[in-house]
């Protein structure tokens, strides 16, 4: 992360993943700063983390490179306009994890002309396993692309995308997806009740089956349909299963899902940019 100071604009759950993941990843915790109003935030980060937290925002934009703002959706247009003066003076670059908030709408509430990163990271950053998408303004330089996706990239991968729009498609595949692989964890540990399994033993099961199916996806260089296919034997009983999730559209259902978290995605989007 070379030498840029990083501050923090809110310090939630993403925010606390982030810059855990990033003092993990060696930045000195002398270049982070966090700002929120909730003291006793403040106080816990100082204690936890060691780095430096203030209730002040526009004090933090003065010594910033780097400004993540980490702040709901709903209130990121209130923060926002109450930083543009800050930001238009200082010019950081700015880096939003807000969901639905088009980098258009939030440049305008910032005063304009401001060199924007929008990201769309998921639940498991804050466990240093998050997938990220991310999109850049033409305001925004190589240095300043590079900077944003070190800080995305200590809390899991990250995916560059070139248009906006394309935002949208992933928050309907990685930013909602984990509640999907938790439903189905949960229709399973629940099918294998019904076949006699005890709920600790489902449980544990269900986990690691589904740990193990992901780690063998990543590390193998065959694409998930050549995986099936070879754990799949002919007239098995695996096959069997294949077949019923097939004769019941499961791809089908899984499309029109992800489609349907990416309409939404658009429409909060519109309301949140009225």
């Amino acid at each position: 992360m070379s030498d840029n100071t990083i501050a923090f604009i809110g310090a939630g759950n993403m925010a606390v993943a982030l810059i855990s993941g990033l003092l993990a990843d060696g930045t000195d915790k002398q270049q982070i700063i966090a700002s929120d109003p909730d003291q006793e935030k403040c106080q816990a980060l100082t204690s936890q983390l060691g780095i430096r937290t203030l209730q002040d925002n526009l004090q933090a934009i003065a010594e910033a490179d780097v400004v993540v703002l980490a702040v709901k959706p709903q209130m990121l247009q209130q923060v926002a306009e109450s930083l543009s003066t800050a930001v238009q003076e200082h010019q950081p670059l700015l880096v939003s994890i807000a969901a639905g908030v088009r980098s258009d709408t939030l440049d305008a509430w910032l005063g304009g002309n401001t060199a924007l990163v929008r990201t769309m990271p998921n639940t498991p950053a804050m466990l240093q396993a998050g997938a990220t998408g991310m999109y850049a303004t033409d305001k925004v330089n190589d240095n300043q692309r590079a900077a944003a996706e070190s800080v995305m990239r200590a809390v899991g991968i990250t995916q560059w995308v070139r248009h906006e729009n394309d935002i949208d498609a992933v928050t309907a595949l990685s930013g909602s997806g984990p509640a999907y692989y938790f439903l189905i964890m949960e229709a399973m540990q629940s099918a294998a009740q019904e076949l006699g399994l005890s709920s600790e033993t489902a449980r544990l099961l269900t986990l690691q089956t589904a740990l193990g199916a992901a780690r063998m996806a990543i590390e193998s260089s065959d694409d998930p349909a050549t995986l099936r296919a070879k754990v799949t034997s002919p007239g098995g009983t695996t096959e069997q299963a294949i077949k019923s999730f097939e004769n019941d559209q499961l791809r089908e259902i899984v499309s029109r899902a992800l489609h349907a978290a990416h309409d939404r995605s658009i429409e909060l989007s519109e309301q949140l940019g009225k």
